[in-house]
């Protein structure tokens, strides 16, 4: 599949952190939906399933591990890939991102260098 055709949902309630996403992104021809928190989120998939997720770890409404548990709940344990992208360093959380279906744990804050070695590991790029 070509980046062209990929499809990026970025859920953080930071507008900034989803705004620098976007451009980086973006830069890499995905295209773009944003939702502040994870219900929002969560329809959106319903809606559309995009072929990855940014995703925050501490948002209102829904959290992040809430989404996620959510998301392969309803959508199975491999599509969306899924990118935490978080201030938590708690090992413990990692963790559990990672046993909830995360491929992926990003630490805020990233650059462009970070974010793109991410998606490349996971064969987003």
């Amino acid at each position: 599949m070509s980046n062209a055709a990929r499809r990026c949902l970025l859920v953080d309630d930071s507008r900034v952190v989803r705004k620098v996403a976007r451009r980086i992104l973006e830069g890499q021809g995905f295209s773009i939906e944003e939702a502040e928190d994870g219900s929002v989120a969560l329809e959106a998939c319903r809606r559309r399933l995009p072929d990855c997720v940014l995703l925050d770890w501490n948002m209102p409404v829904m959290n992040g591990i809430e989404f996620l548990h959510a998301l392969r709940h309803e959508f199975g344990p491999d599509q969306p890939i899924v990118l935490f992208c978080t201030t938590e360093t708690d090992m413990a959380m990692i963790e559990q991102a990672i046993e909830g279906g995360a491929q992926e744990f990003i630490m805020k804050p990233f650059d462009e260098e970070i974010l793109l070695g991410k998606f490349a590991q996971v064969g987003l790029l």
